[in-house]
């Protein structure tokens, strides 16, 4: 505490409990209210999630209190919503056959704002983590005021012989009248809201029925809809939700279409999994892995998509509960523990909805493993599909790399197709291997015609073959697998030279010419472009390559980064001869005969051909035609 600070703290008088008074907050109610439904939620058809949500609450509460009293189990008939709307009057109405409220409970529920009846029967009943209801808040009743001008209420509590119709424009005030039984429901609710002029869209019975399949249609009780006044009511929601129904109790069709209806795609999936977890946190997942790549698996968002309900009423189309690299994964999550937000629209941050999600996520994991020991040939698909995704797993989630390498497919000198894993690879190694080698590109077939390849083929060592964007980070982030770690081909020596050539290779290790005087003309003409030229071990075929530097990134690395401005920041290659190739001699004889100068356009033109075999252009387009034309010409 600062001098300035103590000393006004001592200058100030002591409050006199005596002259204290208390006072309560004041409120506008009528600004409050609008508030409330103009700024507690961001979707105005929410409106009908909430009131459904209340009636469906309604039909079990009844449910709840008829168990103990015999007078109520009469009157508690099966659970049941019914949505009926009226162009003509503008109005829609949602019925339930449920508790009801007694005039006092009127008053108490909706006459004061953010006193959920809910909450208050939970205190009362003891059991809020078993009972299964949705309203918490006390505040959802009112979003009905952003599409009405007024809203109405007949009611009839269970087991009373009155009925009452409270009744309220949303401006700060309401009434509540006795209703003659002849025109109050025998049991239950009817809510009627008057629809304003901006609400037409809910006069119609297709939008209607669209809300709530998606908001809805998992509650507990069924739901009907009478389109207009006179028609049959049409059930649009069972009142069960599939993800809620056991597993043997489901078929692989029913299974196929809530995917279809989940996903918005056509085919079938390729992986189903469904589970519930029990014990400091309960939920039920429901999770689809897709048959076919989804339009928007790149989409750079990234955003995972999962529809998020708690007690079967959806909070939100696309909860990113999962890590971006299970992003293709359609899944459906419901659980009473996550906590929400005023409105029900966004879940709270919380460690709750972070412990589900990583839960999730090691499910997911176990069930492609078992699939991919049990189906090798339905995984290698769903590797195709959607292993460029999973791959960048191994780059953000260090805790899962193993968890991921144990179901990682990899093209490989080989393997024609990803169908390597990494224990296949390492049950292979060559006598003093000491590394698992790999050759990182965005092209499948230049990388298995790459020159740096030529000295691992001659030794029968394997190489993985990589050309996912994804691949160049996560090779450089991994420590290794089963104690071996990942070493680029094109990235400084080779060091292979203690692994024995396989017994059809080319066995010639001495160069048939001297080249020092060659590689000392190629540091000093080619110094611009390159940090060093050497002998190469790694070529067999191949006149040049070019590789990146002992400390420097790979290859495909440094290319990346360079296309963000970063090419400095990584230096420049390495350019590598082999002392063998006939060109490489040629050109050392032409060097001692013509000397440095007049050999510096086929300098140039070894490096141009080791930047084209390597997938880049030439330094020079035009001179590099130009001296490969007078190369041509003088062949004649």
């Amino acid at each position: 505490m600062t001098d300035d600070a103590a000393s006004v703290d001592a200058a100030a008088p002591a409050a006199d409990p005596q002259t204290a008074a208390n006072f309560g907050f004041e409120a506008d109610v009528a600004r409050l209210l609008e508030l409330m439904t103009h700024s507690v939620y961001s979707e105005r058809d929410v409106f009908l999630r909430e009131l459904v949500s209340n009636a469906a609450d309604a039909c079990e509460k009844l449910r709840y209190e008829a168990l103990s009293d015999e007078k109520l189990a009469a009157q508690a008939a099966a659970p049941l919503v019914t949505i009926s709307l009226d162009k003509d009057k503008r109005t829609l109405t949602i019925a339930d056959n449920g508790v009801g409220m007694s005039r006092e409970e009127l008053i108490s529920a909706l006459g004061t704002i953010a006193n959920s009846g809910t909450r208050a029967f939970l205190d009362k009943l003891g059991k809020e983590k078993d009972a299964g209801f949705i309203g918490q808040f006390g505040v959802g009743f009112y979003a009905a005021f952003m599409v009405a001008d007024r809203v109405e209420v007949a009611t009839r509590r269970a087991g009373e012989d009155q009925a009452w119709l409270w009744s309220s424009d949303g401006k700060g005030s309401y009434q509540i009248a006795s209703l003659p039984l002849e025109a109050a429901p025998a049991v239950g609710a009817r809510v009627t809201l008057h629809l304003n002029a901006d609400s037409d869209e809910f006069l119609d019975g297709w939008r209607v029925e669209s809300v709530v399949r998606e908001h809805s249609g998992a509650i507990a009780a069924p739901i009907d809809l009478i389109a207009a006044p006179g028609e049959e009511p049409r059930r649009i929601a069972e009142g069960v939700a599939l993800w809620t129904k056991p597993k043997s109790e489901i078929t692989h069709e029913q299974y196929v279409d809530f995917y279809r209806q989940l996903s918005g795609q056509l085919d079938e999936p390729a992986l189903i999994a469904h589970w519930r977890a029990e014990g400091r946190t309960e939920y039920t997942v429901l999770a689809f892995v897709p048959g076919a790549r989804p339009f928007d698996l790149f989409d750079p968002a990234r955003k995972s998509k999962s529809k998020l309900y708690v007690r079967r009423v959806l909070i939100s189309r696309d909860m990113e509960l999962l890590p971006a690299w299970l992003r293709f994964m359609r899944i459906v999550v419901d659980s009473a523990d996550i906590p929400l937000n005023v409105s029900r629209e966004m879940v709270q941050k919380s460690p709750v909805a972070g412990a589900i999600g990583k839960a999730i996520a090691t499910r997911i994991l176990q069930e492609l493993k078992k699939l991919a020991d049990a189906e090798p040939e339905k995984f290698a698909q769903v590797w195709k599909n959607f292993g460029s995704v999973l791959k960048e797993g191994l780059h953000e989630d260090p805790s899962r790399r193993d968890d991921l390498f144990e179901i990682a497919r990899f093209a490989s000198t080989k393997s024609e197709e990803q169908t390597r894993t990494l224990k296949d690879y390492v049950a292979n190694l060559r006598e003093n291997q000491t590394a698992i080698y790999y050759l990182v590109g965005d092209d499948m077939k230049r990388l298995r015609a790459s020159p740096q390849l030529e000295g691992f083929r001659a030794r029968g060592v394997e190489v993985l073959l990589l050309d996912d964007a994804v691949d160049a980070f996560w090779v450089t982030s991994a420590l290794g697998y089963e104690g071996k770690p990942f070493k680029s081909v094109t990235q400084g020596q080779a060091d292979i030279d203690s692994i024995a050539l396989v017994e059809d290779a080319k066995t010639e290790t001495t160069p048939p010419a001297d080249v020092a005087d060659l590689l000392a003309a190629l540091k000093e003409t080619l110094a611009e472009y390159v940090d060093d030229v050497r002998a190469s071990t790694r070529l067999t075929d191949s006149a040049v390559c070019l590789v990146a530097p002992d400390t420097g990134f790979d290859r495909q690395l440094s290319r990346l980064l360079a296309e963000h401005g970063q090419q400095a920041a990584f230096g420049k290659p390495v350019l590598e001869i082999n002392p063998r190739h006939e060109a490489i001699v040629a050109l050392a004889t032409a060097l001692r005969a013509k000397g440095r100068e007049a050999a510096r356009d086929e300098q140039f033109l070894l490096l141009d051909l080791a930047r084209v075999a390597d997938g880049e252009h030439p330094i020079d387009a035009a001179a590099f035609t130009k001296r490969l034309t007078a190369l041509l010409a003088s062949r004649g």
